[in-house]
């Protein structure tokens, strides 16, 4: 006896209208799980590891790219991500902020080495002086060293 299967177009529909019923149970579920996703997602580093180190990872990687296509990368920017987007960066602000002021910090307490004419070589070691500057900074927030 075959097994009665809904079309996909119709669990597509489906899907769609429950989730817009289901979005109030959505926000008020994930706002509780925080520590819960963070003891799970620190366990799970292990987990992480292999998946990221697992034999063909990028083929696999790069096989899921071409499936899903420029055509759909373009529509979703166009139905979702743009209508987001500024709603988007709205919620980061705070986050962008915190985490961009201690670089700013670390730029504004520099003393580069002079300036020399446009074109100067020893101009790149001003950027060169910034870039390490940045990168220790990076390294010392990670806990590295």
């Amino acid at each position: 006896m075959a097994i009665k299967v809904p079309t996909a177009a119709s669990a597509a529909e489906k899907l769609a209208q429950r989730a817009s019923a289901a979005a109030g149970d959505y926000a008020s579920e994930a706002k509780a799980s925080g520590e819960a996703w963070v003891s799970a997602t620190q366990a799970a580093k292990s987990a992480f590891l292999q998946g990221i180190t697992t034999g063909n990872i990028a083929e696999r990687f790069a096989r899921g790219v071409a499936k899903a296509g420029a055509a759909k990368y373009i529509r979703k920017i166009t139905d979702v991500g743009a209508g987001r987007f500024a709603q988007g960066v709205q919620a980061g602000k705070q986050d962008y902020q915190t985490n961009v002021e201690p670089f700013f910090q670390t730029i504004a307490g520099l003393s580069l080495s002079p300036r020399q004419p446009r074109g100067s070589a020893a101009n790149i070691q001003r950027v060169s002086e910034v870039a390490m500057a940045l990168n220790a900074r990076r390294l010392a927030m990670l806990g590295g060293s």
